[in-house]
């Protein structure tokens, strides 16, 4: 079933919806979090608010080819609301890579990441982890296209940069 679809189902209050887009996007809600946030902790609390926002709105929801660009930019807010609150940032706690289980791997990508830019990495984990295009992505981040890909270009060059020297 498409994304779309339970939403207009969660606009009925079907929670059973709700609970099967949980399972199926919370690790891309809590990871875009995170990527904002920079705590585990802050990053869980604004995914379980984005989908209670979810559930409160979904009767507004009116992008319905791109239901992951509606959520996701639930999540941004959220987080950005957050961290204004807070005003504090910590290191990246449990991001969640379903391409790998191995601890280790895990540690140097969040070591990676964070050597990064608040914007490139989000940027990067939109468009790797949570397989966002780049338009969408820079729709998303309030960017140019060229600034969101030359943002990710430069990314992905610091990142190769630090595995070259640490390798070595």
């Amino acid at each position: 079933m498409e994304l779309s679809s339970y939403i207009l189902q969660i606009a009925n209050k079907d929670a059973d919806a709700l609970y099967k887009l949980y399972e199926l996007i919370n690790k891309n809600v809590y990871s875009f979090a995170l990527s904002i946030l920079r705590n585990h902790d802050d990053a869980l609390e604004v995914m379980q608010d984005t989908f209670v926002s979810v559930y409160n709105n979904a009767n507004r929801y009116e992008n319905k080819d791109k239901p992951m660009a509606w959520i996701l930019t639930i999540t941004k807010n959220l987080s950005y609301m957050k961290l204004r609150k807070s005003k504090k940032t910590t290191d990246i706690d449990d991001l969640e890579f379903s391409s790998t289980d191995n601890h280790d791997d895990k540690i140097f990508i969040k070591h990676l990441l964070d050597k990064l830019t608040k914007e490139e990495r989000e940027i990067v984990i939109l468009h790797v982890v949570n397989g966002f295009k780049f338009h969408e992505i820079a729709k998303l981040l309030d960017l140019k296209l060229s600034t969101t890909l030359s943002k990710y270009h430069r990314a992905i060059k610091r990142i190769k940069e630090i595995v070259k020297e640490e390798s070595v």
